[in-house]
């Protein structure tokens, strides 16, 4: 539970980022500079995000994990969260594409609330399983 806890402070912290980022690029003085490119902004807004989460989640959240180093945590954890990315990407474009909702509001709850949910559930998933593993416990009983 603590782990769970720990993840989602961390994820609202990225969320925050994520959104901002997102809505400052497409919306900033009413036209962003990415305003007829949602995906791109999105794609933006959510690297900058995973790099706030990643060293949230190993420096706090998952931080007596085992870890296998910094460089391959970095890029599995990157790479993870590419398929969280196209999750959401794919919700957007759905919405923005597919069914023509084009609002702020429709880019936003499909983006920043579908997607994200969704991508959410399986980056918790995918991080205690690949990215930051459990340590093994020793016959002895104590963690190795």
């Amino acid at each position: 539970m603590r782990e769970i806890a720990k993840f989602g402070v961390v994820g609202l912290v990225a969320l925050v980022v994520d959104v901002g980022l997102f809505n400052l690029l497409r919306y900033a003085g009413g036209e962003g500079p990415f305003y007829d490119r949602p995906l791109t902004a999105k794609v933006i807004s959510v690297i900058a995000a995973t790099t706030v989460a990643y060293f949230g989640n190993r420096f706090w959240t998952f931080r007596y994990r085992g870890r296998t180093g910094m460089g391959r945590e970095y890029a599995l954890f990157f790479a993870l969260n590419g398929v969280g990315m196209l999750i959401a990407l794919g919700c957007l474009w759905f919405s923005h594409y597919a069914l023509g909702l084009t609002s702020p509001l429709a880019d936003n709850i499909s983006a920043n609330v579908v997607g994200l949910a969704l991508g959410t559930i399986f980056r918790f998933w995918s991080y205690r399983r690949w990215v930051f593993p459990a340590i093994p416990v020793t016959e002895s009983g104590a963690r190795a």
